[in-house]
């Protein structure tokens, strides 16, 4: 990214994992998404996985954390719990695409790790 930093911290908990995904100016915890794997709903052999959400008020950083967890259970057919904020002032929404795009090219490289 051309403005800022973002930053995933990967621990596994036996064959769960945790990640803490933050960045930006003011690096926080806006969300925490627990992400379950399971078989797909299209019934085409594939997996996906099924989510729920914490969120704090006001704050916006579930479409990152959500996508990460359910990428990596739906992968690794593991628990993931994805928690963190991403949070630049001003952000435009050019920005915000360019973050959303980090987190799906950070999300492809922790799944080649898992």
């Amino acid at each position: 990214m051309s403005f800022g930093k973002i930053c995933a911290q990967i621990n596994y908990a036996g064959e769960d994992l945790h990640i803490l995904l933050t960045g930006g100016s003011r690096p926080h915890i806006g969300c925490t998404v627990l992400a379950l794997p399971r078989p797909s709903l299209a019934g085409n052999g594939l997996g996906s996985a099924t989510s729920s959400v914490l969120n704090v008020t006001g704050h916006k950083d579930e479409q990152l954390c959500r996508y990460l967890a359910e990428q990596a259970a739906s992968f690794g057919k593991m628990t993931v719990v994805c928690s963190g904020g991403f949070h630049e002032d001003d952000i435009t929404a050019a920005q915000i695409q360019e973050v959303q795009e980090a987190v799906r090219i950070l999300t492809e490289n922790i799944k080649e790790d898992l």
